[in-house]
C-alpha cells in the first residue's frame, strides 16, 4: 500500500468555503489515486508562495474569493508559470461554468458541492494531468 500523497492547495478568503471544498472532495477521491494532503490558503499571497515553493500538485480555487477571485488567480498562474499545476475553480452558479474557459482552469466545481461529483472531477483532473498513481 502506498503512503504517497498529492498536495492540494485550497484557496478562499473564507475558512468555511475551504472546509466545504475539502469535505466534498475528501482525502482520497478515487482508489487508484494517492491520498490528498490539503494546504489551505486565505490570500493570493499565500497561493503564490505555495506555488512558487513547487510543492503543489493541484489547486482548487474559490471563484468568489475576495478581493481577488479564483478565476483571476487561475488565469494569472496559467499565464505566468510554465509547468503550472492543474487548477479546479469552484463557482457559485452553474451559469458561471463558461468562465472556466477564460480562467484557463482544468475543471470546475459548482456550489452546492456534491461530494460524488467533486471527488470524481478532482480524480479525473489528477488522472489526465499525469499524476503518479500508488504502487
Amino acid at each position: 500500500m502506498s503512503t504517497a500523497t498529492t498536495n492540494v492547495l485550497v484557496f478562499s478568503h473564507r475558512a468555511e468555503v475551504r472546509e466545504a471544498i475539502i469535505n466534498a472532495v475528501g482525502r482520497r477521491p478515487a482508489p487508484d489515486l494517492d491520498r490528498l494532503h490539503y494546504v489551505e490558503a486565505g490570500t493570493v499571497a499565500d497561493v503564490l508562495s505555495e506555488v512558487d515553493a513547487g510543492k503543489v500538485d493541484l489547486l482548487i480555487l474559490d471563484g468568489e474569493a475576495q478581493p481577488t477571485g479564483g478565476m483571476g488567480v487561475s488565469r494569472q498562474l496559467k499565464n505566468e508559470i510554465a509547468q503550472c499545476p492543474p487548477i479546479v475553480v469552484a463557482v457559485r452558479r452553474k451559469d458561471d461554468r463558461w468562465l472556466a474557459t477564460w480562467s484557463q482552469a482544468d475543471a470546475v466545481l459548482v456550489h452546492p458541492l456534491d461530494p460524488l461529483a467533486s471527488a470524481e472531477t478532482v480524480a479525473e483532473v489528477l488522472r489526465t494531468q499525469g499524476r503518479p498513481v500508488p504502487a
